[in-house]
C-alpha cells in the first residue's frame, strides 16, 4: 500500500441551525473574527472563522443543511498534509482500499480530497495552494495533473475572484486585523 502521509489537525465544520447566533457566539464570547460569509446555494450559507492569521478558518459553521453525514462539506474533520504529492497519496491508499466516493476539490487556498469513513462521517485531507480567494470557492480539481499545471490552472481560475491575492498578503492583513480588533 502507498505510504501513509503525516496528517495535521486543521478545522472543524459543524452544521449550525441558526447561523447569526452561532457567529455571534463563536466572535463574541470565544473571540473568533469572520473571514468570509456566503451562500453555497439557495438554502445553506458557510461561514469561516478564525483566531490565527495563518489559518483562514479554524471552525466552518454551515447552515440551511441537515446534520447528514453524507454531506461530508458541512460536517466533517479536515486534516493537513504538506503537499499536493501527500494529497495524491492520501487518494491513492482510499482508492487501495475499495473506499468510493472519493472527491478531489480545489477551493482555491487549499486542494483537497474528501471521503467518508466506513460510519459516514466526513473527511477532508489537504494541501495549502500559495494563494488566497474570498470563500466560499469550489470547483473540481483534475488530480492526475503536475504539480505545476495544477498550480497554473488554480492562479488562472483564481485570478479575477474576489480576494485573489497572495497567500502572505492576506495573512499580514488578517493579523492586523486581529491585532487591532482584540483577540
Amino acid at each position: 500500500m502507498t505510504a501513509a502521509p503525516r496528517l495535521t489537525l486543521s478545522h472543524s465544520t459543524r452544521a449550525a441551525r441558526d447561523m447569526d447566533t452561532m457567529v455571534a457566539f463563536y466572535c463574541d464570547v470565544l473571540g473568533f473574527h469572520v473571514t468570509n460569509r456566503g451562500k453555497v446555494s439557495d438554502d445553506a450559507e458557510i461561514t469561516f472563522i478564525s483566531q490565527d492569521p495563518n489559518e483562514h478558518h479554524q471552525v466552518v459553521l454551515v447552515g440551511g443543511v441537515d446534520n447528514d453525514p453524507q454531506f461530508m462539506f458541512a460536517d466533517h474533520l479536515a486534516f493537513r498534509v504538506d503537499s499536493l504529492d501527500a494529497v495524491r497519496a492520501v487518494k491513492a491508499r482510499l482508492e487501495e482500499a475499495g473506499v468510493e466516493g472519493v472527491a478531489p476539490v480545489s477551493h482555491g487556498n487549499a486542494w483537497s480530497v474528501y471521503f467518508t469513513d466506513p460510519e459516514g462521517n466526513g473527511i477532508e485531507c489537504f494541501t495549502d495552494t500559495p494563494f488566497h480567494v474570498a470563500q466560499p470557492y469550489l470547483e473540481g480539481l483534475r488530480i492526475e495533473m503536475s504539480n505545476s499545471e495544477i498550480l497554473e490552472h488554480t492562479r488562472s481560475a483564481l485570478a479575477d475572484k474576489p480576494e485573489f491575492q497572495p497567500i502572505e498578503q492576506y495573512q499580514a492583513a488578517l493579523e492586523a486585523k486581529l491585532t487591532t480588533e482584540g483577540r
